[in-house]
């Protein structure tokens, strides 16, 4: 088994335009049932993140130029297996094109 993480890119909304509490205990209720699907690999179900910023080698210091909705870490057979489970995920559902970008972790050598 290898492990992916996931990485979630939506446009941020804003505050303003928050969404209802039912809308959110269902969009809650895809991404559990999604979780449900897989299974015992979910590592890390994730969190939303926010306010993202890039360091430079010289410290300095900016806003990120992706807007990162959150992650998950997952474990699947191999990178088909992980890329169908993203391809299932409700993230793709919502509105203002999103996006999962799935990376496989590599081994450190000597660790």
């Amino acid at each position: 088994m290898s492990k992916f993480l996931f990485v979630y890119h939506a446009p941020m909304t804003p505050a303003e335009a928050a969404p209802a509490p039912e809308d959110m205990a269902a969009v809650m209720a895809e991404w559990n049932a999604w979780a449900a699907k897989v299974g015992d690999g979910m590592v890390d179900f994730g969190t939303p993140l926010a306010n993202g910023v890039r360091v430079s080698p010289g410290g300095a210091t900016a806003p990120s130029q992706r807007e990162v909705a959150g992650y998950s870490l997952i474990e699947a057979e191999n990178v088909e297996a992980a890329l169908e489970l993203a391809k299932q995920h409700p993230h793709l559902n919502m509105p203002g094109g999103c996006e999962i970008e799935v990376h496989e972790a590599q081994q450190i050598p000597g660790m």
